[in-house]
């Protein structure tokens, strides 16, 4: 019988890279290369032949789940004193007055609102009053930092608020650490300090900043740029504006 050649002086060819080996310093991978033992590879776990996965089958004649299926509404009559009959309870019905909606604490906005029943059916909507329609407020206070005095927002150093287009927004200046520091909204940030102007569009203001009901008002107008808010005494102190 034939024998291969064997020993120290047998060499073979690399399947992977065609480099010459000693024949017993070659290895055959699991793909049936053979291929020196510094290129030797094992098996990717990733690789095939994998084990079929099959769903699970439904059951033989399976029946229905009956829970929840039926919705049971019972009415039972009762004697019509007038017309001497058994007759079906009505079904009740209820009318809505008067809604209040919008408006502040003051001036409420009322609306009077006809034909609902509790058919889901909706006559018509008027609306009246003269409530100043506030969307928001803001608290704002001032806070002396290591930086220098700086304005919080519902407790929030230098908050960034966000004021929607069309809406009307109230900064409540009343508090008493805003002595002295009338907040203002400009274009610019740091608003006269870095350069700007004031921004007056649908602005207003009530009281002096830091005395009892001072507030700065602005009703959003649509389109309005980027703005922030500023102290016209003291720079650094404000932060911005967005108006998506």
């Amino acid at each position: 019988m034939a024998r291969y050649a064997t020993g120290k002086n047998a060499y073979a060819v690399s399947d992977r890279s065609g480099m010459r080996y000693k024949y017993k310093d070659m290895r055959k991978e699991w793909n049936g290369a053979l291929v020196g033992k510094d290129e030797f590879e094992r098996k990717h776990p990733q690789l095939g032949p994998f084990r079929k996965v099959y769903d699970p089958q439904s059951l033989k004649e399976a029946r229905p789940d009956t829970n929840n299926i039926f919705n049971v509404k019972a009415q039972f009559p009762i004697f019509n004193l007038t017309t001497l009959r058994h007759e079906l309870v009505p079904q009740a019905e209820g009318k809505v007055g008067t809604v209040t909606f919008g408006g502040d604490v003051t001036t409420p906005t009322s609306a009077t609102s006809t034909g609902v029943a509790a058919t889901g059916a909706v006559g018509t909507v008027t609306a009246s009053g003269t409530g100043t329609g506030v969307n928001a407020t803001f608290t704002v206070t001032v806070v002396s930092t290591g930086y220098g005095n700086k304005y919080y927002i519902d407790g929030v150093q230098q908050d960034t608020v966000n004021l929607s287009e069309g809406s009307t927004y109230r900064f409540d200046q009343s508090d008493s650490s805003n002595s002295g520091h009338p907040l203002r909204f400009s274009t610019t940030s740091n608003g006269t300090h870095g350069g700007g102007s004031q921004y007056t569009t649908g602005v207003t203001t009530n009281g002096t900043a830091g005395s009892s009901g001072a507030y700065i008002q602005i009703t959003v107008a649509v389109g309005a740029p980027t703005l922030y808010y500023y102290c016209t005494n003291h720079s650094g102190m404000g932060g911005q504006a967005n108006t998506p």
